[in-house]
């Protein structure tokens, strides 16, 4: 390890990266421990070295006998503090965050409030983990699926929500995340405020959104460009809305709400675009159902298998 890294860890200066960084060291090895706490030794010592040498100056003996004495009582309290700062330090760093976990199941969504007050919006087969309490410097939660957040404002700990693939951080905002596992697709639209969305794989990739914009991937790629519908976002009130979208997009919507497979024989229904609306709560089939008034075909449903076959 670094002895630049660890001495700027003991002045409080590192930073988040470098402090997890210093904890995955330290637990790797006894030794690395060992390393770690002698380190911290010779840090303190440095520092009541400082007046130490200040002692060295000539003075009367009774003066230099009290001064020797001053010493002796600083170093304690400087000792004291210096073992306080660590445990403080390595509490913040090390100790285990007791998380919490909330799953959505197919065809539902859940509305929760944070502890620092922020309230998400979770969709079908979503979901979030997040801790008991935000004591790190970002208030970081983890995504599976899809979630629209009203984020409580701080400035000292930004937001910052974590997917397979994309991070998107904020300090005050309403944004909405799609980032469903397993699926190519990822999306992040932006209501009010601002985010930065920054690749996980490759960090220098990075875009801001401005308000009605919205980040999406292209061929592998961030791209960014405006709201057209915002009724896209209004699953959080229970529907799923579309306009002029293909019947196979909205096939791949049921399958991402509902948590099945749907297979389109019929490849005659792909020509057609729909718009509409319908509630999650009404189910898949009551959906086909409306769209059979629309557009020609039959379906088959194997229970067993969770596959839906369009005829």
């Amino acid at each position: 390890m670094d002895k630049e890294l660890l001495y700027k860890f003991f002045e409080g200066a590192a930073s988040e990266e470098e402090g997890m960084k210093i904890k995955v060291w330290i637990e790797a090895s006894e030794e690395n421990k060992r390393i770690f706490f002698k380190e911290r030794r010779l840090f303190d010592a440095i520092l009541l070295h400082g007046d130490l040498v200040e002692s060295e100056i000539k003075i009367p003996f009774r003066k230099k006998i009290f001064r020797m004495e001053w010493l002796k009582i600083a170093g304690i309290v400087l000792i004291t503090l210096a073992i306080s700062y660590i445990y403080q330090q390595y509490k913040a760093y090390y100790a285990p965050l007791v998380m919490n976990t909330i799953s959505v199941p197919a065809g539902q969504r859940a509305n929760i409030t944070l502890p620092d007050g922020t309230n998400v919006w979770l969709n079908a087969r979503s979901t979030i983990k997040y801790p008991t309490s935000f004591n790190d410097r970002k208030r970081t939660i983890y995504l599976e699926g899809e979630a629209y957040f009203d984020v409580t404002k701080n400035k000292e700990k930004p937001f910052v929500v974590q997917t397979e693939k994309y991070d998107v951080e904020v300090l005050g905002t309403k944004f909405n995340v799609e980032a469903y596992p397993g699926q190519t697709e990822f999306e992040t639209a932006l209501m009010q405020g601002k985010v930065e969305v920054t690749s996980r794989l490759i960090p220098d990739q990075k875009i801001i959104l401005a308000p009605d914009q919205k980040a999406f991937l292209k061929d592998g790629k961030l791209q960014v460009s405006e709201v057209e519908d915002v009724n896209r976002y209004r699953w959080k009130e229970g529907l799923i809305c579309f306009k002029n979208k293909s019947i196979l997009n909205i096939m791949k919507e049921f399958e991402k709400y509902y948590g099945i497979k749907i297979v389109i024989n019929n490849k005659n229904i792909l020509k057609y675009l729909y718009t509409g609306k319908f509630r999650q709560s009404d189910g898949v089939d009551y959906a086909l159902r409306v769209l059979q008034n629309d557009i020609y075909f039959k379906y088959e449903k194997d229970n067993e298998k969770e596959v839906i076959y369009i005829n």
